[in-house]
């Protein structure tokens, strides 16, 4: 696990976003759904990729890991449930409140994962141009 790193790629998001003049609030979801989204890479899978489209109105940020999935998507989505080891909740990660930030903060919200395999998450935030 990378936290030397983490959030480095959703405050990269971020930067770009407000450079490119979009809306503060539409700014703040996304950098809030890309870092939770990064979190979750860093603390459960073994490597994974986040990518991000822009257009004029709207925001697409995709991330695809290979980690262990996720076999209950349902379950994962409540607040406060969490797979993480005891050493990450130690370090004040982990708290299961993840998954339903993104949800939060997304306007559209696709997770599907394969148990064994990794998972795909993609967030979208619509009207997003100032």
């Amino acid at each position: 696990m990378d936290f030397v790193r983490a959030g480095e790629a959703s405050g990269k998001v971020k930067q770009y976003l407000k450079k490119l003049g979009f809306k503060p609030e539409a700014v703040r979801r996304a950098a809030i759904a890309a870092y939770e989204a990064e979190m979750n890479v860093i603390i459960h899978a073994t490597r994974g990729i986040m990518r991000v489209e822009i257009s004029h109105d709207r925001i697409v940020i995709l991330l695809e890991d290979e980690g262990p999935g996720i076999s209950d998507i349902e379950q994962a989505m409540r607040e406060g449930f969490s797979t993480a080891p005891e050493a990450i909740r130690e370090l004040g990660f982990g708290a299961g409140m993840g998954l339903p930030n993104i949800k939060r903060c997304a306007d559209e919200m696709d997770l599907r994962s394969v148990p064994g395999q990794g998972t795909r998450l993609k967030i979208i935030i619509t009207n997003a141009q100032a």
